[in-house]
């Protein structure tokens, strides 16, 4: 016989309702969400998030300020799949409560971030740069600069080579004259008429060309045709080869236009990588890969703001980012600190324009000063004595004479180089440590460039100069350490370059929020 139970055992179940409802409650007051909310009390972020005309119709969809919320927090904790974000919301308490209840899809938070923050991420992340700045005080006038080659997510074997594509066009170009000069032979033409030879050719006189061709075939009332055992007429061949010809050259244009005048490839999936020489495994292995340069300035362990290029050197991203620096803080910084790869003419000019310190290095600079018998060598042109008449004078007391000037490949100033020869090398007992080619020796002097470089060594040795270098290694390469080794970030999961530069700042947005909410519970703001 079956015993009935009470009510009060029969309605219980160890999934009863608590209370309070208030899911703030129950987050410890150290979280990372704390924080979170902190900083976007501080910032106004409303502004970025306009409701675009296209969205003006039909059902109201989630809150932009919500899904803000939940991207941002997100990327603070270094999560960055849109399915885990998707996953968080419906399990992690703090996900909860950021996002007030609601739950989106993977698919509307990848949708919000490509249609609201591609074109926002950078002020967005600016504001937020400018709140942690106030509320520490902190002194951005120091600036440490550094890049690195980041993966793309395109296939590592689609690659596009400008200097193949001009050598398939020039060969292409040889071709077309020998095909015009045996079309001008042929006697098909009328009389009177010929197709001029050039080394290059146009396009569109190409075309006038095949459109001649089709007035003959029309007037002579010559028929196309296709197909096997049907026999072709000269003029159908000549025009079949010259729209051939005319593709061809289209195709190479397209790709030469598609790399531009500072690239020299890039990855038929994203047309936007650029392919780099990455560096060595830990085999001492080389690859090519697609891959964007990222570039980080950094003060005070926090990421200031982020640079995405498509040039595989450094050389050419200093000026960008100094104006990046003026355009959000109003005015340049006073110590930009970089490693030799930044250390150019160009460069040292820009600073001496705006009033810049000159704390880059070039590439000679660790032999210029940790290598005695480089630097005192008698033989380099640089340590060359002059007379009183401003000649160059070698250690054989013979004099150089001036040849011309050089223009220097990549110069954005169209600077020049001098190239000065030596009177006469004969019988020059040091000609075995001074020339080793044939000839008298000729030498290229910049002296602009030199007097950089010993005011660039001046303040490196400085003890500011010192001081920043010790910081630049902890900070600048210190902050791609964390990404890259700690974040476990290796390559770029979004195509183009705007898509891939919102994917920097999310990943500095995210490192900024971290790194001040550890700062703030060491420094003791708040106790806990």
């Amino acid at each position: 016989m079956n015993t009935l139970l009470p009510n009060s055992q029969i309605d219980s179940n160890t999934f009863q309702l608590q209370l309070p409802l208030d899911l703030s409650t129950k987050i410890d007051i150290c979280d990372p969400v704390v924080t979170f909310r902190e900083v976007l009390k501080g910032v106004n972020l409303k502004k970025y998030l306009v409701k675009r005309k296209d969205e003006t119709r039909g059902r109201d969809g989630y809150n932009p300020e919500t899904l803000l919320k939940i991207v941002l927090f997100a990327n603070m904790i270094q999560t960055r799949s849109t399915r885990k974000i998707e996953s968080l919301c419906k399990n992690d308490i703090r996900f909860m409560w950021l996002a007030e209840g609601e739950r989106p899809s993977h698919m509307t938070i990848c949708n919000f971030i490509n249609s609201y923050l591609v074109d926002n991420i950078e002020n967005i992340s600016n504001d937020i740069v400018e709140y942690i700045v106030h509320k520490e005080g902190l002194d951005i006038s120091t600036v440490f600069i550094d890049g690195t080659k980041i993966e793309a997510f395109s296939n590592r074997y689609s690659w596009v080579w400008k200097k193949a594509c001009i050598t398939s066009r020039d060969r292409k170009f040889r071709q077309t004259t020998e095909l015009l000069k045996e079309i001008n032979e042929s006697l098909i033409l009328p009389l009177n008429t010929y197709f001029k030879l050039q080394e290059q050719y146009q396009i569109e006189d190409l075309e006038k060309y095949m459109e001649k061709l089709k007035e003959i075939k029309e007037a002579e009332s010559i028929e196309f045709v296709y197909g096997s055992g049907k026999r072709k007429h000269m003029i159908q061949k000549y025009y079949e080869k010259l729209n051939e010809t005319v593709d061809k050259l289209k195709e190479y244009a397209v790709k030469i236009d598609k790399c531009g005048d500072h690239r020299n490839s890039y990855s038929k999936t994203d047309e936007d990588a650029t392919f780099m020489r990455m560096k060595t495994d830990y085999m001492g292995n080389t690859a090519l890969l697609p891959a964007y340069n990222w570039q980080l300035a950094v003060s005070n362990e926090y990421i200031l703001f982020g640079l995405t290029s498509q040039s595989a050197s450094d050389n050419t991203c200093f000026i960008p980012l100094m104006e990046k620096y003026r355009k959000i803080f109003g005015r340049y910084p006073n110590y930009p600190v970089a490693d030799a790869g930044y250390g150019n003419l160009e460069t040292y000019r820009y600073c001496e324009r705006n009033r810049i310190e000159m704390f880059m290095k070039f590439p000679l600079w660790k032999r210029e000063t940790h290598d005695k018998k480089f630097h005192n060598d008698i033989f380099r042109s640089v340590n060359f004595r002059k007379d009183e008449e401003g000649n160059i004078i070698c250690p054989n007391n013979k004099r150089f004479y001036k040849l011309n000037e050089v223009a220097i490949h990549g110069s954005i100033d169209k600077r020049t180089v001098e190239r000065y020869q030596c009177e006469s090398c004969e019988g020059c007992p040091f000609l075995e440590r001074c020339h080793k080619g044939k000839g008298n020796r000729i030498i290229n002097l910049n002296e602009t460039l030199t007097a950089y470089h010993k005011k660039v060594i001046e303040n490196l040795a400085s003890p500011l100069g010192i001081e920043l270098r010790k910081q630049r290694s902890a900070q600048a390469e210190g902050a791609f350490g964390v990404i890259k080794q700690d974040y476990n970030y290796r390559r770029i999961t979004r195509v183009s370059i705007n898509k891939v530069n919102t994917e920097l700042y999310l990943i500095i947005i995210g490192f900024n929020l971290a790194k001040y909410h550890n700062r703030k519970y060491r420094l003791d703001y708040l106790p806990c």
